[in-house]
């Protein structure tokens, strides 16, 4: 092997590799995604006193987090609705929103067998637009179910990626948490660190009305705390830009800024 660049003295490797992006069998740093998926799923079962009857994930990336959290809850993981792709790509890359609602309709098939009369809980990777989520919620409760739980394996996107982006263009008001927070301070960018903040009455406000906007029962998001831990590295070492707006370690920020450009 030939070393064409020494690695930088710092690194943080994007947290989203182990919520979406990675493959399940892929390992980063030698730790594994779907590993990450299922300790994270079942540290939200443990600590969940949701009644439910079943517990289904929206595939591919939801599967991993929804196994844990069946086994941390200790209720049956049902394939509620299952996954049809031959040629499908992954539905939020096209660039406009009746093709991504297109994907979105015909790779996901809804059991009816499993959802008529049960209180469900679907758990997914993360909530961006919440477009897609919210035609699904409509669907499972048209299939039957009594209640439409959801589970997400990260914190609320709060702050838009300025490295990869989780959107076809480069606005943060593509992200439901966005509009949300305009809606209620009339700017986008005002508090943004309250509404990120777990739990705050900041966050609670803003996660009651994503629900209420997408028709679940309820809905609770991953600890940012817990994610990490679930990944098994220290927080400065994992990007969490998106979630809490940091993008580099604190124990690093009087670093010189000279000093920083000769780090990376």
């Amino acid at each position: 092997m030939e070393v064409l660049q020494e690695p930088f003295k710092r690194e943080q490797i994007c947290s989203f590799l182990w919520v979406y992006y990675g493959f399940p069998a892929s390992d980063y740093n030698g730790i594994n995604v779907e590993a990450v998926r299922e300790a994270n799923g079942k540290k939200m079962g443990e600590n969940d006193e949701t009644e439910v009857d079943s517990v289904c994930g929206v595939p591919d990336s939801g599967v991993g987090m929804a196994l844990g959290y069946a086994e941390g809850k200790g209720v049956p993981y049902k394939r509620s609705v299952l996954k049809y792709t031959p040629t499908w790509p992954r539905s939020f890359t096209p660039g406009n929103q009746e093709r991504r609602a297109l994907v979105a309709k015909m790779k996901l098939i809804p059991n009816p067998a499993l959802l008529k009369d049960q209180r469900v809980v679907f758990c997914d990777d993360s909530i961006v637009r919440g477009t897609q989520l919210k035609d699904n919620v409509r669907t499972f409760f048209e299939y039957g179910a009594k209640e439409v739980h959801c589970r997400i394996s990260c914190p609320p996107l709060v702050y838009g990626c300025p490295f990869i982006g989780f959107t076809s263009s480069k606005s943060d008001m593509e992200l439901i948490t966005r509009r949300i927070i305009k809606d209620f301070e009339g700017d986008d960018k005002k508090n943004l660190e309250k509404y990120a903040q777990t739990d705050s009455p900041e966050y609670q406000r803003m996660v009651a009305e994503i629900a209420k906007r997408l028709g679940l029962t309820t809905l609770k998001f991953a600890k940012l705390e817990d994610l990490i831990e679930s990944i098994g590295l220290p927080k400065c070492r994992v990007c969490t830009h998106c979630f809490d707006g940091s993008s580099y370690c604190h124990e690093h920020d009087n670093i010189d800024e000279r000093q920083l450009k000769l780090d990376f």
